[in-house]
């Protein structure tokens, strides 16, 4: 368990061998609820390689000084992050031009 959000990581080790392998993140939030993101790779055993890029968000919750996992969505492929950027940008724009009229 991690006591800080710089702590927090999605890296997963087994015999030895990093199966997900964490290869950046931002946090989003920080407090007793803390949202990140990640970027990732999981190692694939058949071809004994890391497979593609894939992307998470993750909440954490802070009791008793130590951050529990609560809730995740995986980001399936750079098609669905894509339209995920496309959706937040256009609400963005919308709501900002509604602000500036």
């Amino acid at each position: 368990m991690a006591s800080t959000v710089d702590e927090l990581s999605i890296e997963w080790e087994e015999d030895g061998v990093v199966t997900v392998k964490e290869l950046d993140k931002v946090v989003l939030t920080k407090g007793a609820w803390a949202t990140l993101i990640f970027r990732y790779q999981d190692w694939d055993r058949t071809k004994k390689e890391y497979g593609p890029e894939k992307y998470t968000i993750r909440r954490y919750q802070k009791r008793d000084g130590e951050y529990a996992p609560r809730s995740k969505f995986n980001i399936s492929s750079i098609d669905q992050g894509k339209k995920i950027i496309d959706a937040l940008q256009n609400w963005i724009d919308e709501a900002e031009a509604k602000a500036g009229a």
